[in-house]
């Protein structure tokens, strides 16, 4: 079926109350792996173009490999950007069918923002997608944009509910005490401030950083009004850890398709996992 926008998938989870995951792609088996278990599940699905993603693929290869993907999907997908860097890369994205863009403003200050997420949204809206904003900092590292754990800060609620008014955006990424990257320890989640932002909120809210985050954290926070969850860390580790157990295994083996399609199916049982515990199943 056609891609649909960020704001159709995140306003049914919003009335389901249910979480919708979004999984970085960045290559055919990735790309496989996530619709095979949306489609297994009966689940909406985001699949995300990151900036590493970008770089190694190029947009034109990923927006191509996922539009196949969807054209014998039966299940609501949406294409979108993640962490985009610029304005002028977020309407390359939306020139290549992206229904959806994430702008990162997160290390400006909040006026300049507001800004530059404002005249993001301003576009894409006029073009028919939906976009993301962020507010506040995430810890780690996503590909190219690094932030120093010292140098992290949570979302502020009254400047979240300034920055939805102001830049309409149709989702937030909010900064609540997850990471980018694997976690050095158990995440501690600030469910307080979580409340205070959706009470004062009316755009849905985004978790980044949720791999190898507590179950009964994710669900915590689901309850508390998060709607989008990005995965991405434990795509990565069930892929390497399928290719490793091959190449051990059988170190014989020069076929990519025998190594690539275990490590396919290892990811596709992430991603069915994590639509589980996020409630998505059973709603496209």
């Amino acid at each position: 079926m056609p891609f649909v926008t960020l704001k159709e998938v995140l306003t049914a989870a919003e009335e389901g109350q249910y979480a919708v995951g979004a999984f970085n792609a960045n290559n055919m088996e990735i790309v496989q792996a996530i619709i095979e278990a949306a489609e297994e599940e009966r689940a909406p699905v985001i699949l995300q173009a990151s900036q590493g993603a970008l770089k190694y693929a190029g947009i034109g290869y990923i927006t191509a490999i996922v539009q196949a993907a969807a054209a014998s999907s039966t299940v609501p997908v949406v294409l979108h950007l993640d962490h985009g860097t610029s304005f002028e890369q977020t309407m390359q994205c939306l020139k290549h069918g992206f229904t959806s863009v994430m702008f990162d403003g997160s290390h400006y200050s909040l006026a300049e923002n507001i800004a530059l997420t404002r005249k993001v949204a301003e576009v894409a809206h006029a073009m028919g997608a939906s976009i993301e904003g962020e507010l506040g900092r995430i810890g780690g590292t996503e590909d190219d944009i690094s932030v120093a754990e010292r140098d992290a800060f949570f979302t502020d609620p009254a400047e979240a509910q300034q920055f939805v008014a102001e830049t309409k955006v149709d989702a937030l990424a909010i900064a609540i005490g997850t990471a980018h990257g694997p976690y050095k320890g158990e995440p501690v989640l600030d469910f307080a401030r979580l409340t205070d932002i959706n009470d004062r909120v009316a755009a849905p809210l985004v978790l980044h950083g949720a791999s190898g985050v507590p179950d009964d954290s994710i669900r915590k926070a689901v309850a508390g009004g998060i709607r989008k969850i990005n995965i991405d860390t434990e795509l990565r580790q069930a892929f390497t850890r399928a290719v490793r157990q091959i190449v051990q295994e059988k170190p014989a083996e020069i076929d990519p398709r025998k190594i690539l399609g275990p490590a396919k199916e290892a990811m596709k049982e992430v991603v069915k996992a994590k639509m589980r515990l996020f409630g998505c199943c059973g709603k496209a």
